[in-house]
């Protein structure tokens, strides 16, 4: 079955189903339905033969089908403001590393991508050195050139938003230490130091390469901070102190918290689902998935 795309249908997913019915997927197992979300999306959401309604997206669209969808089942898997917490023990140099990873790949456009790196005052200095220096040295520019090691961001509105908010955290006390620039849709990586935890770069989730260091003089404020935006999905720390290690696990309010990785680390069998703004429920990682999309049911035997 080929699918021809017209000027006004989303061209990736038709090429996705194109792809996949030519490696033999039955077509029955995968469709792509397109229109305007007013003619479809309700329909979806309250025909009575949907049993489960999947998401992923934005929080306000999310809470939307939250409330439409009714007595229903749903798996929704929204926004994200990871942390990447940086504790005065760690290796710099390593967590730097990480840093730069998580905030730039796929031009920060991720849900678990580091949304705020909060640091240690002890080693913040020396760390937003590495992290500066590593920085620099991206290249970036035109998504097709394999010399690039990152593209642009969705479209020149997300860029401006960027802009605007590091403008505004510096506005309120931030210093800018590299980027801010843009050109269109293209957004250098960027970094700021000193940031306020509850301006706006910081307190909604900024999707794009940004690096904003939240500085913390005690693990209870790291704690707090990482605790006090609406979003609950994952996290990062980059400790060795076991009891350290057991405090952050029992702590962060979070669905996933990584020890030595980026919030975005996971393999297929690790369930992946978030807390409060961040979603209901678990499509990823096969059991919790199965579960998700599974009724359950039980039974007795008289012997």
């Amino acid at each position: 079955m080929v699918l021809k795309p017209t000027e006004k249908t989303p061209l990736t997913a038709l090429l996705l189903a194109d792809i996949l019915y030519e490696a033999g997927l039955p077509p029955e197992m995968f469709s792509v339905v397109t229109g305007r979300p007013e003619d479809i999306a309700d329909e979806m959401l309250l025909n009575e033969h949907a049993e489960l309604v999947t998401f992923t997206g934005g929080v306000p669209i999310g809470k939307y089908i939250a409330e439409k969808a009714g007595y229903k089942r749903k798996v929704l898997e929204l926004g994200g403001n990871d942390p990447l917490i940086v504790l005065d023990d760690a290796d710099l140099d390593k967590a730097s590393d990480l840093a730069v990873a998580g905030a730039y790949k796929n031009s920060g456009q991720r849900c678990t991508a580091v949304k705020r790196i909060l640091v240690d005052n002890k080693v913040a200095d020396e760390f937003v050195n590495l992290l500066a220096q590593k920085t620099a040295q991206l290249k970036y520019g035109d998504p097709f050139d394999l010399e690039m090691d990152m593209g642009t961001v969705i479209n020149e509105a997300s860029a401006k938003l960027f802009e605007k908010r590091v403008k505004d955290a510096v506005a309120k006390g931030a210093e800018l230490v590299f980027g801010n620039k843009r050109e269109g849709a293209l957004y250098s990586p960027t970094v700021v130091d000193h940031v306020p935890y509850d301006c706006e770069l910081v307190r909604e989730e900024t999707f794009g390469p940004v690096a904003p260091i939240i500085r913390f003089e005690t693990v209870d404020e790291a704690i707090r901070i990482s605790n006090s935006t609406a979003f609950g999905l994952s996290s990062g720390v980059c400790t060795d102190s076991w009891p350290l290690i057991q405090r952050f696990i029992k702590e962060l309010n979070v669905g996933t918290v990584n020890i030595w990785e980026v919030p975005g680390y996971r393999i297929e069998m690790s369930p992946f689902g978030g807390i409060k703004d961040s979603g209901l429920g678990y499509k990823e990682g096969v059991l919790e998935a199965m579960k998700s999309f599974t009724n359950l049911k039980t039974y007795s035997l008289p012997w």
